[in-house]
């Protein structure tokens, strides 16, 4: 009962350019080994693409606290600068290095005339010079 029926005509014709028995399954060899092999380097390659994008995260994450730290150091030194710039830091400043204000200016005209009147500006209360600053 396990018999195979006759094929005749063009069935029988087709039938006979598939292999039958043993060299059925050796032409499936190398197209199972193919697709081990295809599967198998798909893998790895999945596993180094990943391992690459971890340690890409790992870089990124380091960069990013890297960046933190150095935004908070620069807006630290921007209020430094802000204090050192206010207009009354200024002038002590400017008085301990001895400058007094100015007096009223004068202007030159483009025809070489003189506008306003000029004035000199006052003397310091003390004629010592002030102490060199250790930098």
């Amino acid at each position: 009962m396990s018999r195979k029926p006759e094929l005749k005509g063009r069935a029988a014709r087709l039938a006979r350019l598939f292999p039958v028995g043993r060299a059925n399954q050796a032409a499936r060899t190398p197209f199972v080994l193919l697709v081990v092999l295809l599967l198998g380097s798909g893998l790895i390659g999945l596993l180094v693409l990943n391992s690459a994008l971890s340690e890409g995260s790992f870089k990124l994450d380091d960069l990013q606290k890297q960046t933190k730290s150095l935004t908070d150091e620069e807006q630290a030194l921007q209020r430094d600068i802000d204090a050192y710039s206010a207009p009354d830091a200024l002038q002590r400043r400017a008085r301990e290095l001895g400058m007094v204000p100015g007096g009223d200016p004068a202007f030159l005209g483009s025809d070489g005339t003189v506008k306003g009147v000029p004035s000199t500006a006052a003397l310091r209360a003390t004629s010592q010079p002030p102490a060199p600053e250790a930098i």
